[in-house]
């Protein structure tokens, strides 16, 4: 479970985009799709409220525009300023509307299997926006029209259709792998499923996904993820 108490918590943080110019093309990769996992999340979440939609929102659109170049050409600092900021407004949504579903079954992967945090998100995402797309559609569409700016006659099913299937292809062109590529034995992980869907509830933060799931539903999402296919 998370720590947090006042003595562990900074007065200020510096946001330094200059500083990220040497990150490794994955940690950009991982990094960037936990900032976006943010921002969705906040946005799509139970408790979201008009001011961490006004910031989810944003989020979205900088980190939608700039991360692949961010990716693709490290010393582009006008993307990575623009990724920064992107990174720093979804993380004040979700500090305020909290995070769903990935994030709650995306921690006891990392604390059992020790996979970093923004790959243990990327393996999850598309997966878990299927299964909440049905109770999401509205909000998921507005998020498929950031990734299809051109065009805006889209109806509601299809951008939420295509927010789904955009945020796929972009853990493809990351290169992000399943849980099984990444190297996790699958009778350990079938092992763990239990504990890590229960851990997932504790954690509370499935209760704020826009379709709650059931642990069994919890279950089945860890075993599909594990050898999910994102071409």
């Amino acid at each position: 479970m998370m720590i947090k108490q006042s003595a562990i918590m900074p007065e200020a943080a510096i946001v330094d985009p200059i500083l990220t110019a040497t990150s490794p093309k994955q940690v950009t990769a991982a990094t960037g799709v936990d900032a976006l996992s943010h921002a969705i999340e906040a946005y799509i979440s139970k408790r979201a409220n008009p001011m961490t939609d006004t910031m989810a929102l944003s989020a979205m659109n900088l980190i939608v525009n700039n991360i692949l170049t961010a990716y693709e050409d490290a010393e582009n600092i006008k993307a990575r300023k623009k990724m920064s900021l992107g990174a720093l407004q979804a993380g004040l949504a979700f500090s305020n509307s909290s995070v769903c579903l990935v994030h709650g079954m995306s921690r006891p992967i990392g604390a059992l299997f020790h996979v970093p945090h923004g790959y243990s998100n990327a393996m999850l995402l598309p997966a878990i926006l299927e299964f909440s797309k049905d109770a999401s559609i509205d909000r998921l569409a507005d998020l498929g029209r950031i990734f299809m700016s051109k065009k805006e006659q889209l109806s509601n099913d299809e951008a939420a259709d295509i927010a789904v299937s955009s945020v796929k292809d972009l853990c493809m062109k990351f290169s992000i792998p399943n849980l099984s590529s990444w190297g996790i034995e699958q009778g350990d992980f079938e092992r763990a499923i239990n504990k890590m869907a229960m851990d997932a509830l504790d954690s509370g933060s499935p209760q704020n996904n826009p379709k709650v799931p059931r642990l069994s539903e919890i279950e089945e999402l860890y075993k599909i993820c594990y050898s999910y296919e994102f071409v």
